[in-house]
C-alpha cells in the first residue's frame, strides 16, 4: 500500500507539472481553475516535503498516510479562507490584517488538532493524551504555514490584478494608437476630396461635361478603394500603386498630356507591405506645386526597390522646386508632408527615414525608407 501511494503521488506530481506548463495562459485567465490547481499542487508539495523529512528521520512507512491525511485536511480547511478574504478584500488595511491573522490563527489551530489526532490514531495506534491541551502543542507551526498560505493567496491576487491592469493599459494604448492612425489616414480624404471636387466644379463651369463625368467616375473608383481599405493595416505596394494609378487617372482628366508618370518598381518591392495611401499625398503635392505651375507639363517619377532588408521609395518631379533648409520645407503648405511624417512616426517609431532633397536638374525629390515586410500571399 505504501509503495502504491508513492507511485500515485509521483505520477500525480508529473501530470500536474505537465498540465500546468502546457495550459499556463488558459489557467491564469480562468481564476477559479487557477486557484484549485495551485491549491492542490501546493498541498501535494507540502506532503512531498514532509515525506522526504520522514525518510530523513527514519519514520515507519505507515507515516505516509498521516502525511496524506494532514495535507488533505489542510487543503480543505484553507478553502473557506479564500471566501473570507474575498468578502473583506475591499476593507481597510487594518481590518484586513486583523481578519487575515485571526482567520489564519483559528484555521492553523484547528489544523494542528487534526494533525495530532491523525498522528496518534494512525501512527500510535489510538493513543490518547491525558490532557486535551496536548492537542494544541506546537500549534504555532501550523499557524505559520497557514499564514504563508494567506500571504501566497494575496500575492497571487495582487499579481493577477497587476497583470489585468497592464492588459487594460496595453489595450488602451493600442486603441489610442489605432485611433491616431485612423485620424491621420482619414485626414487625407476630405483634403483630397476638396481638391478633386473643386477641379470637377471648374470643368463644369467651362462646360467640359465629358471630362467632368469621367473625373466623377474615376473619383468614385478611388473612393471605393479607400473605403474598402483598413486604415490600420498595411497593404502590398502593388496594391498601393494600383490606388495611385486611380488617383492619377483623375488628375489626367484635368491635365491631359501635361502630366506624365514614370514608374520603376522592382518585383520584390511590389510584395512589400506599406501603409495604405502613404504615397498619395506626396504625389498630390507634386501635382499641385510642380505640374500645375508648368505650362508644358511635367514628369513624376515613382521608384521602389528593396536593399539591405529595407524598402526604398522615391518620388520626384521636374518642377520649379522649393527652398529647403536641412531637408525641411521653408514654406510648408498643406497637410500632405506633415501627415505622412506623422503616420510613419506612429507606425515605425524611429525605424524609418523621410528625406526631402533637390532633384536633378530641377524639382523636388522625396525619399522614404521603411523596414521591408513581405506580404503573405493568400
Amino acid at each position: 500500500m505504501v509503495k502504491l501511494a508513492n507511485v500515485i503521488l509521483t505520477y500525480w506530481l508529473t501530470y500536474t507539472e505537465l498540465y500546468f506548463i502546457l495550459n499556463w495562459q488558459s489557467l491564469v485567465d480562468n481564476r477559479q481553475r487557477f486557484f484549485w490547481l495551485l491549491q492542490i499542487a501546493g498541498w501535494i508539495g507540502y506532503a512531498l516535503v514532509n515525506y522526504i523529512g520522514s525518510k530523513v528521520f527514519e519514520m515507519r512507512d505507515i507515516y505516509v498516510f498521516v502525511i496524506l491525511l494532514n495535507a488533505y485536511a489542510g487543503c480543505l480547511m484553507t478553502v473557506p479562507l479564500r471566501y473570507i478574504y474575498r468578502k473583506t478584500w475591499n476593507a481597510s488595511p487594518w481590518i484586513l490584517m486583523v481578519v487575515v491573522f485571526g482567520a489564519s490563527y483559528i484555521t492553523g489551530t484547528l489544523w494542528a488538532i487534526v494533525q495530532k489526532f491523525n498522528l496518534w490514531e494512525i501512527y500510535r495506534h489510538g493513543y490518547r493524551p491525558e490532557d486535551w491541551f496536548y492537542y494544541l502543542q506546537h500549534g504555532l507551526d501550523s499557524v505559520y504555514i497557514i499564514l504563508c498560505w494567506s500571504g501566497l493567496y494575496f500575492g497571487i491576487k495582487y499579481y493577477q490584478l497587476l497583470q489585468s491592469e497592464r492588459q487594460k493599459a496595453l489595450k488602451a494604448t493600442t486603441m489610442a494608437h489605432e485611433a491616431q492612425l485612423k485620424m491621420l489616414r482619414y485626414q487625407l480624404n476630405p483634403h483630397f476630396l476638396f481638391n478633386t471636387l473643386n477641379a470637377i466644379s471648374t470643368l463644369v463651369l467651362v462646360k467640359e461635361n465629358k471630362d467632368a463625368n469621367l473625373m466623377v467616375a474615376r473619383l468614385s473608383d478611388f473612393l471605393r478603394y479607400t473605403l474598402n481599405t483598413d486604415p490600420i493595416k498595411k497593404v502590398p505596394l502593388e496594391q498601393e500603386l494600383h490606388a495611385l494609378m486611380l488617383y492619377l487617372e483623375i488628375e489626367r482628366v484635368r491635365f491631359d498630356e501635361r502630366l506624365k508618370v514614370n514608374v520603376d518598381v522592382s518585383e520584390q518591392a511590389k510584395e512589400a507591405l506599406v501603409p495604405s495611401l502613404i504615397l498619395q499625398p506626396i504625389i498630390e503635392n507634386a501635382i499641385k506645386y510642380a505640374i500645375a505651375h508648368m505650362s508644358q507639363g511635367g514628369v513624376i517619377d515613382i521608384k521602389a526597390q528593396v536593399f539591405a532588408n529595407e524598402l526604398l521609395l522615391e518620388v520626384g518631379d521636374n518642377g520649379p522646386g522649393t527652398e529647403l533648409i536641412d531637408g525641411q520645407l521653408v514654406n510648408a503648405q498643406g497637410v500632405g508632408v506633415a501627415n505622412t511624417k506623422d503616420r510613419l512616426k506612429t507606425l515605425y517609431e524611429n525605424n524609418y527615414s523621410f528625406v526631402l532633397s533637390h532633384n536633378t536638374p530641377s524639382g523636388l525629390k522625396v525619399n522614404l525608407r521603411v523596414p521591408f515586410e513581405k506580404a503573405v500571399k493568400k
